[in-house]
């Protein structure tokens, strides 16, 4: 059974959570994909603040397509996350504690999800529209330039995730194949 989740993503909340659980998360995230990421990284680097709060955030590593007429968001598959894996670790420094994508992380990435509690979420890619159903408001926020790579808040509900990649380390890449091919014996 899947684990409901209400955002912002806490500590407490982000330490139980284990590889492998399925989740239903509601609440407010944050979209941005490499080009976002690197203003923000930049903006840190400044001294500057982000355009938004970053503490207990979670980020959704997307670059949804535009909406058609009724609809509050278009497909909104995840992207590839080691896109934003030179940028993930200052962005746990700053406060984001989840992150929502596809595909492995790096080893250093990993470090720093333990050091600051975070968790990865994997979404299913090739769902975007099953994954856009779950939004329920849209809203730019910045760094509009970027068209679809801009900053922007969705308020999401029940949007079906795994956790990838927990607290502790816990990696369902390496585990999974691990515990399938001890399950071939």
């Amino acid at each position: 059974m899947a684990k409901r989740i209400s955002l912002p993503l806490t500590e407490d909340v982000a330490m139980s959570l284990k590889a492998g659980d399925e989740v239903l998360l509601s609440g407010v995230v944050y979209t941005s994909r490499d080009a976002g990421h690197k203003r923000m990284c930049e903006a840190l680097e400044r001294g500057e603040a982000l355009p938004f709060d970053p503490q207990d955030a979670t980020i959704y590593y997307v670059g949804p397509a535009p909406a058609r007429p009724g609809q509050i968001i278009g497909s909104a598959g995840p992207t590839t996350s080691g896109r934003m894996d030179a940028y993930a670790p200052r962005m746990m420094e700053a406060g984001v504690r989840g992150m929502i994508g596809k595909g492995a992380r790096l080893p250093e990435v990993v470090e720093a999800m333990k050091r600051h509690h975070a968790v990865y979420f994997g979404a299913v890619g090739g769902a975007g529209a099953l994954l856009a159903g779950c939004v329920k408001e849209a809203e730019l926020i910045a760094y509009e330039d970027l068209g679809a790579e801009a900053l922007r808040r969705l308020t999401v509900e029940d949007m079906p995730l795994t956790v990838v990649i927990d607290c502790q380390g816990t990696n369902l890449y390496e585990e999974g194949p691990k515990r399938y091919l001890e399950k071939r014996k």
